[in-house]
């Protein structure tokens, strides 16, 4: 019998409604049941596409025995951490505290009332390595609750209260500034203390990619000239590019690397990452003009739409790291993995000798049972390039009749965002209208299907149907993001008053009066903690990515409200860039924008017009920081409209781009290579 998962639309949440164990979805009537019941409740949190997860799934929780044990004494509780950011952000941070680790599956016992009392990831099914069994935590809880609740109880309290006493308002400064040009250096300084000199990267194994550092030292190299923090971009984006971490047949980036080297990954693919790094490649390409980043960019756009495109116009969250190896285990990596063997089946003698070569398989494998990740581990000597195309051609032809990895299909709203502010700009700046057209309609299909009449989200929807739970600070942050530099690209100012709907709802609804931001939103559903987490993860922090859009929509249209508002959220950046300068990218990148204005360009022109496209272009790829632009035929009503476009005209009946900072205006200019040098220095 399904259990009452069986209702659920996350696909991780579907994944376990046929197990024996009495599953219920978060919700009050859960923890209303245990109350009922007078038992505990193990929550278990992870996600449709995370190895560990499916470990444990497989091991205990369709084991009928450990249902049964659960079912007994225990309220089940399974939650999709991708559809509940919150509920997930709130037990880690108390799972962290009690550890000093934390990761997926989070397996975490609570009291009817929601208080954490015992804490733990993934458990085996027998005891191992030093880890307890999963049936020993089970049988330990349960007795401790039988024997011990009132020492149980006051656990559960201390807890809550520690983390009801944590406060970030004491780390910002008093007087809630960005950083200053020191403080950004001094951050450098940081990540060059950090960086791996010869793999690439910052710190050792496992390694991930530092998307939102790499867009820092980006930034930071085009408002100062530093050539080391441009160094370490060129280093670590080659050293992914040619790593397994990247999927060298069929584009796009695996979740990190196991290694320090990049050979191994984390097979699992995930919609952030490849939008975040198709980004990357694409600014690197935009300051050095880079065939590789060019490539990788491409490849990963392309990827994107390819595999994780939805039939409404959405992007999925994820690609599985598992997959079935042909014999009807299901086994990381299998999908991805070559032996010689399989080459030669594939290619014949000779160009199965060229394939091993070129992509590094060995006789001894790279990774498990002889299989090797294919990587491009030499980087000298002449390549037949035409070889090289129809060897991976016809492998990723003999790949594709491999079982292929599960994809969860939800659409959540934030990571859609980032995808749409990558592949418009890829779009635009390598002439290829159909990523620009993929992000408008993945834009449409936010505004339509998670957007409601009040400027409130939802985070997730599935099949064009949109989910219960509502967006926290991440998704209006992002998907404002994606709308902002989607109207940069296509001249369209309505998603420019979208972006500020979005944005209007952050300062009523995220924000503090000393700048501070919550990741939820004040009337969302009331946890044990209101979480709040200025610190990059995966992508952008919600807060620091609401800083950076603020900053954007005040810049063009001239708000000093949103404009103070991302100054004061810029204060946990000046605390932390410091410190933790790996751990707060995204806000450090904000804060060069910042500093650099952000520029403010307004291109003026007939739409279709050689030279309004030719000053377009030239707009589009200046490296300035966080430069924001606008596009419109001066006195039509929708350039009026554009703050940033409001009495601008053509300059002796040419088009003209105007360029703005610190409240200053330059004489416009027809000419796009005047532009383009304007926007260097």
């Amino acid at each position: 019998m399904p259990n009452r998962l069986a209702h659920e639309t996350s696909p991780y949440l579907l994944q376990h409604a046929d197990n024996p164990v009495d599953w219920w979805p978060w919700s009050a009537e859960a923890f209303d049941e245990a109350r009922r019941r007078g038992v505990p409740v193990l929550l278990s949190v992870g996600y449709s596409s995370c190895h560990w997860c499916h470990v444990m799934a497989h091991e205990s929780f369709e084991d009928a025995d450990t249902a049964a044990l659960l079912n007994e004494h225990f309220v089940a509780v399974k939650v999709d951490r991708e559809e509940r950011p919150d509920v997930d952000a709130v037990y880690m941070e108390a799972v962290q505290a009690a550890t000093g680790q934390g990761g997926w599956p989070m397996t975490v016992f609570l009291t009817p009332d929601a208080e954490p009392f015992y804490f733990g990831t993934y458990f085996p099914p027998e005891p191992r390595h030093g880890m307890p069994s999963f049936g020993q935590i089970l049988e330990g809880v349960r007795a401790a609750w039988a024997d011990r609740r009132d020492e149980v109880g006051e656990v559960a309290g201390r807890i809550v209260a520690d983390l009801a006493g944590r406060s970030l308002t004491e780390s910002l400064p008093a007087d809630r500034r960005p950083p200053r040009p020191e403080e950004l250096h001094a951050a450098l300084m940081g990540l060059t203390r950090d960086f791996d000199a010869v793999h690439g990267g910052f710190g050792g194994a496992p390694k991930f990619p530092a998307s939102m550092v790499l867009e820092f030292l980006l930034r930071h190299h085009a408002r100062t000239g530093s050539a080391g923090a441009l160094e370490m971009v060129q280093a670590t984006c080659a050293a992914m590019a040619r790593g397994g971490i990247y999927d060298q047949l069929g584009g796009g980036f695996a979740r990190y690397a196991v290694d320090a080297t990049w050979t191994v990954p984390h097979f699992e693919k995930m919609l952030y990452d490849n939008a975040l790094l198709c980004r990357t490649y694409a600014h690197l390409w935009r300051t050095t003009g880079s065939d590789l980043a060019r490539r990788i960019a491409v490849e990963t756009a392309d990827f994107m739409v390819r595999e994780l495109r939805t039939e409404q116009g959405g992007f999925a969250s994820a690609l599985d790291a598992d997959s079935d190896d042909g014999t009807g285990r299901h086994v990381e990596g299998a999908y991805y993995v070559w032996t010689p063997e399989q080459l030669r089946a594939v290619l014949g003698e000779k160009d199965a000798e060229f394939a091993a070569t070129y992509f590094g398989v060995t006789e001894e494998g790279t990774f498990e049972e002889g299989a090797s990740v294919l990587q491009l581990p030499d980087a000298d000597g002449p390549v037949d390039a035409e070889r090289v195309v129809s060897v991976k051609q016809r492998l990723l032809a003999a790949r594709d009749q491999r079982p292929r990895p599960g994809r969860d299909d939800k659409v959540v709203a934030a990571w859609n965002g980032l995808a749409i502010a990558a592949l418009a700009e890829t779009g635009a700046y390598f002439d290829r209208p159909d990523l620009v057209q993929a992000a408008t309609d993945a834009a449409d299909l936010l505004v339509r299907v998670h957007m409601d009449w009040h400027a409130r989200l939802h985070r997730t929807s599935r099949d064009g149907v949109p989910g219960a739970n509502s967006g926290v600070l991440e998704d209006y942050a992002d998907v404002a993001e994606g709308f902002l530099a989607l109207s940069s690209v296509t001249g369209e100012g309505v998603w420019v008053d979208f972006a500020g709907l979005l944005l209007d709802t952050v300062l009523l609804q995220f924000t503090t009066e000393d700048g501070a931001l919550y990741d939820t939103a004040a009337d969302a559903e009331s946890l044990i903690r209101r979480p709040q987490d200025p610190t990059d993860n995966a992508s952008p922090s919600g807060w620091t990515a609401a800083a950076g859009a603020l900053l954007s929509y005040g810049a063009l249209t001239g708000s000093g409200l949103h404009r103070s508002a991302a100054e004061r959220a810029l204060g946990i950046v000046t605390a932390l860039g410091g410190r933790a300068p790996r751990f707060i990218g995204w806000g450090l990148a904000v804060a060069e924008a910042a500093l650099d204005g952000p520029r403010e360009i307004a291109v003026v022109g007939p739409q279709g017009d050689p030279a309004t496209a030719a000053l377009h272009r030239a707009a589009l790829l200046g490296p300035a920081p966080g430069a924001v632009l606008a596009l419109g035929t001066p006195g039509t009503e929708e350039a009026d409209a554009v703050p940033l476009l409001k009495d601008r005209p053509l300059v002796d009946g040419r088009p003209a781009a105007y360029v703005c900072r610190h409240f200053t205006c330059e004489r416009p200019t027809t000419d796009p290579e005047e532009l383009a040098e304007r926007l260097r220095g």
